[in-house]
Order: structure tokens, then sequence, then C-alpha cells
């Protein structure tokens, strides 16, 4: 199987960097998430494909008519926080009043329960595993957060699952479907979403696409928008990693739906024998 998704939040949503950090900072830069999203459905609908778009509350507060846009041309929403904060960077109780009013900003507009969550940037490890404790607390049944890798964000050196599976913390349950890594040169990269999938060329991402039977995808609208302005203050090598290959994302991203069936979460779901699936304990 291979899920389609998307992060909705601004092309300056950028984590751990000081000019993006809060929502006062965010207000300095011109808006361009009505633009990046259309494409993304422009895209969809010529494509006729599915996906899951994880959207931030804010995005829900300050453009309701996105979120509306999105629900009403028939996809699923999810959510990816309120506020776009790295969750092992907040407090439990802090994290918990960011989920609550991302799914409430939500389910206000759509109507319909949110049952699935990603973490903004992956952004759980050993040390916040309680985050899943509030999802359940909250009705959230899915959670597409883990990176089964160690990372600067966060991740699960010791995961060891790169297909759909149970999480357990105290007890509890809940279905897990981790982002993909692929070992290269001796280091665990993404090449589902995200920076690597703009810097690999075409037969690389296909080559290693093809060998998974399972492929989480996760990109933004910033991904495919060639025109976002530099964000000035940034390191050289965030500056690349950043901006590399945006003007060509679309068209590589629509080359590997070429004879290649995606679906959104919802239908992943059902694909899975989740009375089989493995139960990993953290």
């Amino acid at each position: 199987m291979t899920i389609l998704s998307f992060d909705i939040e601004e092309w300056f949503h950028l984590l751990d960097h000081p000019s993006t950090r809060t929502e006062a900072d965010w207000a300095k830069f011109p808006a361009r998430i009505h633009e990046n999203v259309d494409r993304i459905l422009d895209m969809l609908a010529r494509q006729n494909q599915s996906a899951t778009f994880f959207c931030l509350g804010w995005v829900a507060r300050k453009y309701p008519e996105i979120i509306r846009q999105i629900a009403d041309a028939g996809y699923e929403i999810a959510t990816h926080s309120d506020v776009h904060q790295l969750a092992y960077q907040q407090t439990r109780p802090q994290f918990k009043e960011d989920l609550i009013r991302s799914i409430q900003s939500l389910e206000n507009i759509t109507g319909k329960k949110i049952r699935a969550y990603r973490a903004p940037g992956f952004s759980l490890m050993e040390a916040n595993k309680w985050v899943f404790e509030e999802l359940i607390a909250q009705g959230i049944e899915i959670d597409c957060s883990i990176f089964p890798a160690a990372r600067a964000h966060g991740g699960f050196a010791n995961f060891g699952e790169q297909e759909p599976c149970w999480v357990e913390v105290n007890g509890l349950r809940i279905k897990e479907f981790p982002i993909n890594v692929a070992n290269i040169a001796g280091m665990p990269l993404v090449f589902s979403g995200g920076g690597y999938f703009r810097l690999f060329p075409d037969a690389v991402l296909k080559a290693l696409w093809d060998r998974q039977s399972y492929v989480m995808t996760y990109f933004h609208p910033r991904d495919f928008d060639g025109g976002q302005p530099m964000i000035e203050d940034l390191s050289l090598i965030r500056k690349f990693k950043s901006y590399y290959g945006l003007s060509k994302a679309m068209g590589k991203l629509e080359r590997l739906m070429e004879g290649r069936q995606f679906i959104d979460l919802s239908s992943a779901e059902k694909q899975v024998q989740w009375d089989l699936a493995r139960v990993v304990r953290l």
C-alpha cells in the first residue's frame, strides 16, 4: 500500500528556527497557503488520487475556507497539531491543550470526528511517549508520528517496524502507521517526502518505492512552491534542505504516480489485519 498524505501548514512553518517559531513571527510573512493548496488539489483531481490531509488547527481558524475546500472535495482530514510546535518541547498539559484545540477547530468546520494525528517533525521519542496516552484520551485512533530511527527531532532507534502496527504504552493501544526510512550510505534517510524526496532523482525514488510493500508519504504545500520567498537567516545547509528542488517536486510526484494507486489513511486502515498486526510496546 502507498498512502498519500499532506501536512497542511504555511511555507514559513519551519521547525526549530528562531525567526519562524511563534504566531507573532508568522505574522511577518506573506500568506501563500491558498495557491499552494489549490496546486495540490488540482493535481489530485488530475491524477484521480486520494489522500489524507493532516491540518493545523491554526490554519482552520485563520483560513477555515481551506479546510472546507479540502473536506468538500472528499478528502480525509486529520490533525497535525494546533500551532506546529515540536511535541518534545511541550509539557504534557501544553500538548494536551494544543491537541484539544486542534481537534475542536477542525471538527467545528468539517462536522466529522478527527481520528488521526501526526506530530510536527515526527517529534516523538522515548522521553515523551506519554503523547500516545493523550492521543487515546482525546479519541485519536491512528497515529502517524513514528520515525523508526534516531534523528534530530526525535525518533525511536529501536522501533524495528516499518509497516502498520499497534503501539502500546502503559497498557493502552493505538494504531500506528510509521514513516519509512531507507539505509543509504549507513544513514537512515526518509525517501517518501520532504527534503530528501526533492533531493533524490526519479530513478532512485522509483527503486526505493518499488521495493516497499508499504510506503507512507508526507508532503507539505511548500514542497511544490518554487516561488516562495527565502528566509534569509537560515543557515546555508538549512537553505539547501528547505529550497532545493521545489519547482520540480510536483512533476516528480506525478511521474511516480504513473501506474501506482495511492490511497488515504482510512482505506489503508481497512487493508490491515489488525488482529495479526505486531504490537510494539514502548
